[in-house]
């Protein structure tokens, strides 16, 4: 199944959720100010992967064994001339959330990032069964031994998160304000499955195979009040099953850790939106 398919009906569900919180936003019609206020970002990103054993299964082919503690490393893309390609080459990533309560300070948010994960070349311990008889071996794992392993269209972590904002400043007509953010949740991974193995190569494509979840820290400077700056430091957790190879399926584990910067936009629902109003009139609203 394409990507962009698979990646419009899981936002398409989620999306749902958000009349939801506006809705109950609204619900209090004695309040004398609407509050809520959407947010989008853009941004790229650079990842660590912890050493994760893949585990591999073709029934067919009487193996099923596992490559032990493997390493991998990502592909920046963005250090390679960022203005020589489609935005969506390089590794990305965009947040798109509500602020939904009264001190706009709590929020739901849809949050992707587009990372990529390629096994490094190196020497690789498999164990398990090949062709119905024990192995214990040592491979040298790099394409033209015949081995390859690349979510390098993507590893691809989608996460629903609700968002917790905290004010560290912000200047009196509030066309400068520093948070820190705290974020958490849980979702599919989406990743788009390529590889060879024994010389043996896989029909490759997306697909959703298996979830993550994720905690993420942030600060955040917004100036002139609708524009911003985000630096994130994320650490994901992913489990992926089911992955496609040749006659058969992998499955495997891994942690992350992400640096993000990115770029965005508030945008409020009501003029007296308490992100956006001047603090003496803020206060002068609450007497």
């Amino acid at each position: 199944m394409d990507f962009g398919v698979v990646l419009k009906r899981v936002i398409a569900g989620a999306m749902l959720v958000l009349p939801f919180a506006i809705k109950a936003d609204g619900q209090e019609t004695k309040r004398p100010h609407r509050n809520g206020a959407f947010y989008f970002s853009w941004g790229y990103n650079t990842e660590w992967y912890t050493p994760s054993t893949v585990k591999i299964k073709q029934s067919s082919l009487g193996n099923d064994y596992k490559m032990v503690n493997v390493k991998a490393q990502d592909h920046r893309g963005w250090d390679e001339g960022i203005f020589n390609m489609a935005l969506t080459i390089p590794q990305y990533n965009y947040r798109l959330g509500y602020y939904f309560n009264e001190k706009q300070d709590l929020a739901f948010e849809i949050n992707f990032d587009h990372t990529k994960y390629i096994i490094s070349d190196q020497v690789v311990n498999v164990q398990g069964t090949m062709g119905n008889a024990p192995v214990n071996d040592y491979v040298n794992f790099n394409q033209a031994n015949g081995f390859y392993y690349f979510l390098n269209n993507g590893a691809n972590f989608l996460l629903f998160n609700i968002v917790k904002r905290v004010g560290l400043y912000h200047t009196h007509d509030r066309n400068f304000y520093l948070d820190f953010t705290g974020k958490a949740g849980i979702g599919p991974v989406i990743p788009h499955v390529q590889n060879m193995l024994y010389g043996k190569a896989n029909n490759p494509g997306f697909q959703i195979g298996g979830w993550n979840t994720g905690v993420e820290t942030a600060l955040r400077a917004t100036v002139m009040k609708y524009a911003y700056l985000e630096f994130s430091q994320k650490f994901d957790y992913a489990r992926y099953s089911n992955l496609r190879v040749y006659e058969g399926r992998a499955k495997q584990s891994f942690g992350c850790y992400e640096l993000i910067l990115s770029a965005g936009v508030i945008i409020p629902r009501g003029k007296n939106n308490p992100l956006f109003t001047p603090v003496d009139k803020v206060n002068s609203d609450k007497h």
